[in-house]
């Protein structure tokens, strides 16, 4: 679904990612981790052409998106949550959603769609009309990925969901993940929790400073004694 080959990412003159390549297959949960300033956040941006490249090429669900506007992208069927919420915090939880469905036409899925993220956030569901911006941080991340989720995607990119949660409210997330996974969404995961990420990924990719430095089997990697003693403080 998606294939990265060679990424090199620059900020001015500081080169931030070094020829970056991995894959991601359909149906699957992969996840990206390592320390703050890794890269991880780059990676997703790059994919989603928030950022231009120095080199390299990405590959969507069979096509070349390379050099695909980020507007774009949402009607391809890939779509971020980016680190932060970043929620249109003066408009209701409602307008939210509907912002997530500003590329699609068909009232009749839209709908659909939206009472599919009501299912997996019933908690949205209670504060309908309420403002974004006076939710709780775990609400916001809760809209957040529903508004990306009425896109449809096909592939879901999410970018440090646990961020600031409590310990309660990250198992509610992953969970929530796990679920939206188990229904057909594919999930590109960076997430500096790499304990709560490798436990439902599928693989997993480990970057340090701007390059990858271990891939494997995710379960595999949560046993590695490296990763344990550098990602996981045991």
């Amino acid at each position: 679904m998606l294939e990265v080959q060679d990424l090199n990412l620059f900020y001015g003159s500081i080169h931030a990612l070094f020829d970056i390549s991995f894959s991601v297959q359909k149906g699957e949960i992969v996840t990206l981790i390592g320390a703050n300033g890794a890269g991880k956040t780059s990676v997703l941006n790059a994919i989603s052409r928030m950022l231009p490249l120095k080199s390299g090429t990405i590959v969507f669900d069979g096509k070349d998106i390379t050099r695909t506007e980020a507007f774009h992208l949402p009607a391809m069927g890939l779509s971020q949550v980016p680190e932060g919420r970043r929620v249109f915090s003066r408009m209701s939880v409602l307008e939210n959603l509907e912002m997530g469905a500003y590329t699609r036409r068909s009232k009749g899925e839209i709908q659909a769609d939206l009472q599919m993220v009501f299912d997996h956030f019933p908690r949205l569901k209670e504060r309908i009309r309420q403002v974004a911006g006076t939710l709780s941080g775990g609400e916001q991340q809760m809209l957040a990925t529903a508004r990306a989720l009425m896109s449809h995607p096909t592939l879901l990119m999410m970018d440090e969901p646990s961020m600031g949660l409590s310990p309660m409210l990250v198992e509610e997330i992953f969970g929530i993940i796990h679920d939206i996974n188990r229904n057909g969404t594919t999930i590109l995961l960076v997430e500096q929790n790499a304990h709560m990420a490798l436990s439902i990924a599928n693989r997993a990719y480990v970057l340090e400073t701007g390059h990858i430095v271990m891939e494997g089997n995710a379960k595999e990697l949560l046993d590695n004694e490296k990763v344990r003693e550098a990602y996981l403080g045991t």
